[in-house]
């Protein structure tokens, strides 16, 4: 083949690789535009992140975020409409995937596992797991959650075999396995569908313990019937980055949505938001927040 087809040849093949690239870019605004419509998916038992009000209707930090970049599609695309859909932590991934949602908002750590699914924005908290104990639990929990010393730890509860609680479906359980090395008693093990089902077990005394994201669990306590009884390990055994899911391959939604975001954290706004949803913990919180954020 003389050198000026294969020239000809290369140079269509890069035009038409940087239109397929532009075209997948745009995707979801497009999709946006033709349906009239934003769907944003969330999932229903993260208070105070995504979670239903009395009437039915969805509310929460991560869904006021979500309802921010609803806002910017809005400036976009005329008589926009806001579809929420209720979803579960095991097939929201899946619908942003295939396209049922447009943004997926909760309580979700960003990990590179969930990444091969989906991409995320920029993180929109930051937390870590520990457990919900009961004063009650045994010692050698406390000293694994509350980092009492081990000294406190008597032979006769070390000894004990307990359960510790976690939801199915999350990264914490892995991380819980990993927490319980082999200095730690015999301990069993125990997966809820939800946050809540823990909860009850936790106070029944079916469980001693109950792990999850810290920032959950604060919430998880105040639904508790005695919360007076409970405690709350303040010994962190990760580094939780929670985000918005989006499709993958969409750098111009992709975009949008971090620049949304940024332009929140930077608003006076924010920190009545932060203060609304987690109280005295708000500056704190904003603190952290725009350290992880991406600058303008």
């Amino acid at each position: 083949m003389p050198a000026h087809c294969m020239r000809r040849l290369v140079l269509a093949g890069m035009i038409l690789g940087i239109s397929a690239c532009a075209a997948a870019a745009a995707q979801t605004l497009d999709l946006i535009a033709q349906k009239g419509t934003i769907r944003i998916g969330y999932i229903s038992d993260e208070e105070p992140f995504s979670f239903k009000q009395k009437d039915g209707n969805p509310t929460g930090y991560a869904l006021d975020l979500c309802g921010k970049i609803a806002d910017a599609v809005g400036r976009k695309v005329t008589n926009l409409k806001r579809d929420y859909v209720e979803t579960t932590l095991a097939d929201g991934f899946d619908a942003v995937k295939s396209g049922q949602v447009d943004l997926l908002c909760g309580a979700l750590t960003i990990n590179l596992g969930r990444r091969e699914k989906v991409d995320f924005s920029q993180p929109i908290f930051i937390t870590g797991a520990s457990a919900l104990l009961r004063k009650d639990s045994p010692d050698y929990l406390k000293a694994l959650f509350l980092d009492k010393p081990v000294a406190q730890v008597s032979a006769r509860q070390a000894s004990a075999t307990s359960a510790i609680g976690v939801r199915a479906d999350t990264t914490t359980d892995a991380t819980l396995r990993d927490a319980l090395g082999p200095g730690v008693p015999k301990t069993r093990i125990a997966a809820f569908a939800t946050h809540q089902d823990g909860l009850v077990a936790l106070e029944d005394h079916k469980i001693d313990a109950y792990f999850a994201d810290r920032a959950l669990l604060f919430d998880l306590a105040s639904h508790a019937h005695k919360p007076s009884t409970l405690v709350i390990g303040n010994r962190l055994f990760t580094h939780e980055p929670y985000g918005i899911a989006l499709r993958q391959d969409d750098s111009a939604f992709r975009l949008l949505v971090d620049q949304t975001l940024t332009e929140t954290y930077q608003s006076d706004d924010f920190a009545k938001l932060l203060t609304g949803y987690f109280g005295e913990e708000g500056p704190i919180l904003r603190r952290e927040i725009m350290m992880q954020s991406i600058p303008q």
